[in-house]
This record gives structure tokens, C-alpha cells and sequence, in this order.
């Protein structure tokens, strides 16, 4: 007996244009400057260094950008709000709402900032506060 093969999706890397590919490398790369900001917030204000791309999910493979497990603290950064990016799209906000929610159904405490926020200093301001409460500081 003869065990047919699985067809395999081509990635989508694949079935892209050039056009589509390079943009999706400037967001990618536009993603990682914006968390390299957040991080050297971080940094500058002497808080404690958070876990990078931290896998919360018992079962999904769902990862905050930033966390604080030992104060159930995330952090997840959105860029693109204000040019129709994944995050304010359809299926993008609809994916991010479920893991939001699973996130807060295991305790989590998820706090979200888009880039305006995190370069302006916002975000950082009220991070500091959050852990500052959570551990207990004066």
C-alpha cells in the first residue's frame, strides 16, 4: 500500500512579487529598529531586562515582543497604524485580538504601543510604572 504524499504549500515567499518581498523586508526591518528603541528605553531607565520574543502559550506558538514573566508583564509593539499594516487590518486585528485575549484568560497583563508611542517616550514612561508597581517599588 502506497502512502500518497502530502502536496506542501509553497511558502509565500514563493508566490510573491519582488515588489511585495521588499516590502515586507522594509517592514520587517522597520519592526526590529522600532523594538531596538523600546529596548534601549528599557536600558536607560535601569529597569529590569526583559525576555525578547517570549513564548507565553502552553500550546499556540504566540510570543510578546516583550516580557516581564516573574511580574506577568507584556509588552507588544504595533507598527503600521497609520499605514494600514497587519495590526489595523481585518484578519491581522482579528489574530491579534485572539491572542490578547488567551494572553489575559493565563493572567497576563499586555500592554500595547504603536511607534509614535514608544518614540515619544510614552510607552517607556508607563512600563516603568507598571513594573515599578508590580515589584513593589517605591
Amino acid at each position: 500500500m502506497t502512502i500518497p504524499h502530502r502536496r506542501r504549500r509553497p511558502s509565500s515567499t514563493l508566490t510573491c512579487s519582488p515588489r511585495e518581498i521588499w516590502a515586507r523586508e522594509e517592514a520587517a526591518a522597520k519592526r526590529r529598529a522600532l523594538e531596538e528603541v523600546f529596548a534601549h528605553h528599557v536600558h536607560a531607565h535601569k529597569l529590569p531586562a526583559p525576555e525578547r520574543e517570549f513564548a507565553f502559550h502552553p500550546e499556540r506558538k504566540w510570543r510578546f515582543d516583550f516580557a516581564w514573566p516573574s511580574f506577568w508583564i507584556a509588552v507588544e509593539l504595533d507598527g503600521g497604524t497609520r499605514s494600514g499594516g497587519r495590526h489595523v487590518r481585518g484578519q491581522g486585528f482579528e489574530n491579534d485580538a485572539e491572542k490578547m485575549n488567551a494572553a489575559t484568560a493565563l493572567g497576563w497583563k499586555v500592554f500595547r504601543y504603536t511607534s509614535a508611542m514608544v518614540r515619544s517616550g510614552h510607552a517607556i514612561t508607563e512600563v516603568r510604572v507598571f513594573l515599578e508597581r508590580a515589584a513593589g517599588w517605591p
